[in-house]
């Protein structure tokens, strides 16, 4: 298969992780591969096809060179702490790609660890190919996420509230290690674990602040850095995480764990799509808010490491947290801007952006279309105008404002298309997709989706069979986290 397999994280000390080997399964067959990521990692997909290659996609069997770990982490999961750890996922190894990056191979639903709690280890398809197609839509909005290469079905039935078909996903992250891995180094009160895993995670993802003169304040500065650019990404194409529990915060800056997780269609900073947020902790316009209480908790991991004195090593943390608020609505800001084909700053852009955000939900209006009809009316008002007079007096304030600006019109729109995606992963076509595959065997509506999702920002390529907003008689939309 050509892994590459070169491992650093079981050299850390064995508190903060297990070694298993995954579950064998009766019968593996492969539901989807990412060809295209496979030669990314210097893979080859035919022979990741094959027989042999599906094995080891399964958990059947293990690959040259990999060292198969459960990795420990804690997690404040709907604001409760708790010590967790891969229940359901293991980590075959680092892979390392013919440019040299360093990727964890980790296959999920691959049976029992140390950690599986009450669990069994296993994980459904149809959870399993959500998070191929929303991570690989999100990969290609340009969005930092971990990746799916491949799902591969297991011949078992998995129980939940019924009987479903069982199956493996091989996710590919930068790292695996999340704020709730540091969490649980701080838990077990020993500083030379917590120091060793802080100058691992250094070394591994942010190695030019080795030389810093407190590595561990500039540790936490990057990470707010990384989470703040995310978080915007998340916002300017409507996503919702839907479970932003600190074990499902990678340092990395990566998107981790697609469970509940859903697009906004029509506006609402309220909208809440997971069945067990029940107050809206994750809601929408909520998230961060909880970027920033996540932060605070990977700050408190740190407070050893910054300075013997609590005292001083807390205001240096608050010092840099401060900041957090100011720094995400200036890239909110700038993103919005982008949006509505501002080049320029003016102090009134934020109100005009508002504006039309709250006449967006007053009149229950989709998020992305909205934004992409605007284009259809920047010389002359046209279809949304029209339909609804009540915006055309915000489209007269646009004009004039877009007027104090150089660039011309046809620069504005190029701004526009780059901004806001011509197609999204619409839930309701998701949910039809992976009903083909888990329930009828047919992959093929599945395909077709991704393959559409592939050039988001095409607006020439229009793609109108998967554009279209859920019905607005839709029932009310729930995601589940698949366990």
């Amino acid at each position: 298969m050509h892994w590459n397999f070169h491992q650093t994280y079981t050299q850390l000390p064995t508190a903060l992780f297990s070694r298993v080997v995954p579950a064998t399964v009766p019968q593996p067959k492969l539901g989807i591969i990412n060809h295209a990521l496979a030669l990314d990692m210097g893979l080859d997909p035919e022979l990741l096809s094959s027989p042999s290659g599906i094995a080891e996609l399964a958990g059947c069997k293990v690959p040259p060179g990999a060292d198969p770990i459960a990795q420990a982490y804690a997690g404040h999961q709907f604001g409760s702490f708790t010590m967790l750890g891969d229940g359901r996922a293991i980590v075959l190894g680092e892979h390392v790609d013919p440019s040299g990056g360093r990727r964890d191979v980790q296959l999920k639903g691959s049976g029992l660890t140390p950690y599986s709690r009450s669990g069994d280890g296993k994980a459904a398809l149809g959870p399993m190919l959500r998070e191929y197609v929303i991570s690989e839509a999100m990969h290609a909005m340009g969005i930092p996420t971990t990746r799916s290469l491949a799902v591969v079905t297991t011949g078992e039935r998995v129980y939940r509230e019924t009987p479903l078909a069982g199956a493996v996903l091989t996710r590919i992250a930068l790292s695996h290690i999340r704020v709730g891995t540091f969490q649980y180094a701080a838990a077990l009160q020993d500083p030379v674990l917590l120091k060793t895993l802080a100058d691992y995670t250094i070394n591994r993802h942010f190695p030019e602040l080795s030389d810093s003169r407190i590595p561990y304040t500039a540790l936490l500065e990057a990470v707010m850095r990384r989470q703040i650019a995310l978080m915007t990404a998340w916002m300017n194409v409507g996503f919702i995480h839907g479970v932003m529990n600190t074990d499902n915060m990678a340092i990395s800056g990566e998107t981790i764990d697609y469970g509940p997780c859903a697009f906004m269609d029509r506006y609402d900073p309220a909208t809440v799509f997971s069945s067990i947020d029940r107050y809206g902790r994750y809601a929408f316009g909520n998230q961060p808010a909880i970027v920033l209480w996540n932060l605070s908790r990977f700050a408190e991991t740190l407070l050893p490491l910054v300075n013997n004195d609590r005292a001083n090593a807390v205001e240096q943390a608050k010092a840099i947290l401060s900041s957090f608020e100011q720094d995400f609505n200036d890239q909110w800001s700038h993103a919005l801007r982008k949006k509505l084909g501002l080049f320029n700053t003016e102090d009134g852009d934020r109100d005009l952006a508002e504006t039309l955000l709250e006449w967006m939900k007053l009149n229950r209006r989709d998020y992305v279309n909205t934004f992409r009809s605007l284009m259809d009316g920047m010389d002359a008002p046209a279809g949304i105008f029209i339909q609804h007079p009540s915006l055309l007096d915000w489209w007269k304030s646009w004009e004039e404002r877009r007027k104090r600006q150089s660039p011309s019109s046809e620069e504005s729109l190029r701004m526009m298309q780059r901004a806001t995606p011509a197609i999204i992963p619409r839930n309701h076509h998701v949910e039809m997709a992976l009903r083909a595959a888990s329930v009828e065997n047919d992959f093929q509506p599945l395909k077709r989706l991704i393959d559409a999702l592939q050039a988001p920002y095409s607006h020439e390529r229009l793609r109108e069979t998967y554009q279209d907003p859920a019905p607005v008689d839709a029932l009310p939309y729930y995601t589940f986290c698949g366990t």
